[in-house]
């Protein structure tokens, strides 16, 4: 009973230390930047361009930023 509550508190400590990760991606000007919980913290945009090439930015960026904390995550339960 002791090694699962042992366990528990390690994945909530885990769950916390992730959760305080931060991803930022940026191309072409525009910014985005994301916790460990997947979400989104901010978002910088480049009025330079037009908007459909900033929306498609914006979208790979959120796309490689989601993947990027995934990868985070799985690297860090593959510990226990």
């Amino acid at each position: 009973m002791f090694d699962k509550l042992k366990k528990l508190k390690e994945i909530k400590e885990l769950k916390e230390k992730l959760a305080k990760e931060k991803i930022e991606i940026e191309e072409k000007g525009i910014k985005v930047v994301l916790n460990g919980k997947m979400e989104i913290e901010e978002i910088v945009l480049n009025q330079e361009l037009p908007k459909e090439e900033q929306e498609k930015i914006l979208k790979n960026c959120l796309n490689k930023g989601v993947k990027e904390i995934q990868l985070k995550i799985a690297q860090s339960i593959s510990f226990f």
